[in-house]
């Protein structure tokens, strides 16, 4: 929303972070899709249809211990 803000109405980032509280750094991060991402969107989705009692963790485990997939959740 910031940056939409800065794009339309020509304001400063600085002002427009500090009205939605959001720090200059995390405004010119750019999110990196990936080709990995897609993939383990279907593990998860798969593995949540067929194991409903599956929290985030025990699925990022058994992805990462038992299928060797390797990611890292904080670059994405």
């Amino acid at each position: 929303m910031a940056k939409e803000v800065v794009a339309q109405r020509g304001i400063s980032i600085g002002l427009a972070c500090r009205v939605f509280t959001v720090s200059e750094s995390c405004y010119r991060i750019d999110a990196k899709l990936n080709a990995d991402n897609a993939r383990i969107a279907q593990w998860l989705l798969r593995l949540t249809d067929n194991n409903r009692s599956w929290g985030f963790g025990l699925c990022y485990l058994y992805l990462r211990n038992v299928k060797g997939l390797q990611w890292n959740h904080k670059l994405y």
